[in-house]
């Protein structure tokens, strides 16, 4: 199958979240498979920055944008994934925006984009069975296949797949920017792209493309309700028929604590040795004091997250008193809105034999944290998947996290009676509800054998990308044999 995935961001080029994990890991994957796969990108400053080789193709592009032409160029990384050059868009500090907010030529920008996507093909020859488009950036591909190159012979067999990857990220753009799309007024209404007075780019993906999907099956169920739509679930609800949910997966080559060059020792699920040495360690590291024996024996909580509201900060803050009730540790790492950064930063200095608060983000801390943490909390609002639970559990600290999304498709809460579970999930989005999970949490950490087990039963379990990869494709014939209907 001729596979091109099309995304605003892919490891192992460039990342600012879990899309590029998945776009590129899929990549790798279908490449694993014998599947003729290419991947296309903007070329941003990052990337052309980076040690990255890349080859210029000597194809250059001129992609009407509203009343002008712009020029774009197409570079390459050996033979699989290209790269679309435009100085005037791309050749910025950030992806989509810096602290002061989002650019305001984004729908310029991804419009020019997404046409650039399909000029590339019919210049490189390349025609592709399926485009998979990854969220806003690449939403108006599938509505230009259905309008300015319906009549094009060219992709006449080509299918769309569009994966929603959270909702809450749609492409907004005032009503003066439809002009950018080079769609007709006619395409501005509640039936087609129009949102509220408002240009939306994803909702242009959720109504042309052959198949949707999001990033677990739980949360293809949610985004169907008015509390979990972000306004689109009517949309949603009408093809609910073409919606499917697929979990991601993470790479276990590079997720893997027997082999991790990262952490100061290493370890599997026979011998878990090596992770009391990591916690060790992590201690030691974060609050500047060799821990003494007590110190080691106290629960010790990580998390590495983006550093908004969705992801639950608000229940951490009001519970924060009561957490360390319990003689625990707690250790953060991320960054994201101020009013969070701030409100850690000052939590870690009143508490700072407590909590350790990292803003920013550290890989080899990152890695440390999975590996050195007992729990991993994770008290999320909403969460389309979630990487974190996975890479969690891979390394054998037990995540507690809200019955949401994926986390609620890759967690099995803890049964003390069978010993069966991998974590302790929690339903009513409060602090009770979260410190209720806790309590629940440091009841077994007191049952050493319990505690092993369910560390050994997360380290067991199946969410590498194989078993996604091969969900993906078998969703690609769907699309496939609905373009043909």
């Amino acid at each position: 199958m001729r596979i091109l995935i099309a995304s605003p961001e892919a490891v192992p080029y460039i990342k600012t979240g879990g899309l590029a994990d998945v776009a590129g890991a899929l990549s790798k994957e279908y490449r694993k498979m014998n599947e003729k796969v290419y991947l296309v990108l903007p070329l941003y400053k990052k990337i052309r920055d980076s040690q990255i080789r890349l080859a210029d193709t000597g194809i250059s592009m001129n992609i009407p944008v509203g009343d002008r032409v712009i020029k774009g160029r197409i570079l390459k990384n050996h033979q699989t994934a290209y790269f679309i050059e435009c100085d005037e868009f791309f050749d910025r500090p950030e992806l989509y925006g810096t602290a002061e907010g989002d650019y305001s030529d984004n729908a310029s920008r991804f419009a020019f984009f997404s046409k650039s996507i399909l000029e590339m093909c019919r210049s490189l020859t390349f025609k592709p069975d399926i485009i998979h488009c990854n969220d806003w950036q690449t939403g108006l591909v599938p509505l230009y296949l259905r309008t300015l190159y319906r009549d094009d012979a060219f992709f006449k067999k080509t299918a769309a797949l569009l994966t929603i990857h959270n909702l809450g990220y749609q492409g907004l753009f005032p009503a003066s920017h439809m002009r950018v799309t080079n769609l007709g007024r006619e395409f501005f209404t509640p039936e087609g792209i129009e949102f509220y007075g408002k240009v939306n780019f994803l909702k242009a993906g959720m109504i042309a493309a052959d198949v949707l999907s999001t990033v677990s099956e739980t949360y293809s169920r949610e985004i169907l309700l008015p509390e979990s739509g972000f306004g689109l679930d009517g949309v949603l609800k009408k093809r609910e028929h073409d919606l499917y949910g697929i979990v991601n997966g993470i790479d276990y080559e590079e997720w893997d604590p027997a082999k991790d060059k990262l952490l100061p020792a290493n370890y599997h699920f026979k011998d878990l040795s090596g992770k009391a040495l990591c916690k060790r360690e992590l201690l030691r590291m974060l609050f500047k004091t060799v821990p003494k024996s007590r110190e080691e024996q106290v629960p010790l909580i990580g998390m590495v997250t983006r550093l908004s509201e969705q992801k639950g900060l608000d229940l951490v803050l009001q519970a924060v008193p009561e957490i360390l009730s319990f003689g625990v540790k707690l250790v953060i790492l991320g960054k994201g809105d101020e009013r969070f950064q701030k409100s850690f930063r000052e939590l870690s200095g009143k508490y700072k034999d407590s909590i350790s608060v990292t803003i920013g983000f550290d890989e080899m801390l990152a890695h440390r944290i999975y590996a050195g943490s007992d729990y991993f909390l994770m008290p999320s609002k909403y969460e389309p998947c979630g990487l974190g639970q996975l890479i969690a559990l891979r390394y054998g600290t037990i995540p507690i996290a809200r019955r949401t999304g994926g986390l609620a498709d890759t967690i099995e809460d803890f049964e003390p009676l069978t010993r069966r579970g991998t974590g302790f999930l929690f339903a009513d989005y409060t602090a009770s509800g979260m410190l209720d999970a806790l309590k629940r949490a440091f009841c077994v950490y007191t049952d050493t054998e319990k505690m092993q087990s369910m560390i050994r039963n997360g380290m067991q379990t199946d969410f590498s990308w194989k078993r996604s990869a091969q969900r993906y494709l078998e969703l690609y014939k769907t699309a496939l044999q609905k373009r043909r209907e």
